[in-house]
């Protein structure tokens, strides 16, 4: 038991010394302008195509389980006209970047932590460190930027089909114009509420890919040691993302409450 704290603290350093050299190498990369474009699109092309479908088939039940919830309630007090509202302020503000943070953490961390993984269990990352490549800079950092990239696409893209799917589910089932959903929605959805989905979005998209990276890394005991860092990486980014969602929407209401647009 004593040597729990400590093994947790060493392991929050090697994620502190990790994001460091990530960012480093990062920005090293853009000043010489000497990033491995075509690895970085190769990952981001990879990172897609697991996160795409999942996020188009997650961003349609997240509308619509909105608009049925609320649409419900508003019907009893007469308040048809809200519907809008509530879609902008559920899909836009929590569910989105949410459905995006789970996604990535689910498909694109065990993604990332199983490459990363078998590679250490062959070796492959200290053959790297004895020819003087860091593992960092050519493996972390391609994916971190790729992630970085695709991050606001899917938050995007799920609040597009999020809110799509809200107003077809309030026209067709509780009867709203769907002029005044779009009325409503555009009077409570403010560009402050799109600004901090996307941040959210690319905060968890760090976040993913710094446990999973780090995780990966460090895994060993063969195949076993690729399942476990996998099956951590998973578990540790989706405890992140809540809470790290939690702290930014506390920020957000604090220094920006919600108002009319």
């Amino acid at each position: 038991m004593r040597e729990t704290p400590k093994k947790s603290i060493c392991t929050l350093g090697r994620s502190a010394q990790l994001t460091t050299d990530v960012i480093r190498y990062a920005l090293l990369g853009v000043v010489k302008l000497r990033l491995p474009a075509y690895e970085i699109a190769d990952q981001m092309w990879s990172l897609l195509k697991v996160t795409t479908l999942p996020a188009l088939l997650m961003a349609v039940p997240i509308g619509a389980e909105v608009s049925v919830q609320v649409g419900g309630l508003m019907n009893q007090v007469g308040a048809n006209s809200l519907a809008g509202a509530a879609s902008g302020l559920g899909v836009v503000g929590q569910g989105a970047p949410m459905a995006a943070g789970l996604l990535m953490s689910g498909a694109a961390a065990s993604a990332i932590a199983s490459d990363l993984g078998a590679r250490a269990i062959r070796e492959e990352i200290d053959a790297m460190r004895v020819m003087g490549v860091d593992p960092v800079e050519r493996l972390v950092m391609p994916r971190f930027i790729a992630m970085i990239a695709i991050a606001p696409m899917l938050c995007i893209v799920i609040i597009a089909a999020g809110v799509a799917a809200g107003l077809v589910i309030s026209a067709r089932v509780n009867d709203v114009v769907p002029g005044s959903f779009w009325q409503s929605f555009g009077a409570f959805a403010t560009p402050t509420d799109l600004a901090f989905s996307v941040l959210k979005s690319l905060l968890f998209a760090g976040i993913v890919v710094l446990i999973a990276s780090l995780r990966g890394l460090e895994a060993k005991g063969g195949p076993k040691g690729v399942a476990n860092a996998v099956n951590a990486s998973v578990v540790l980014s989706v405890f992140c993302i809540f809470l790290t969602n939690l702290l930014v929407s506390q920020l957000q209401m604090m220094f920006f409450p919600a108002r009319l647009a």
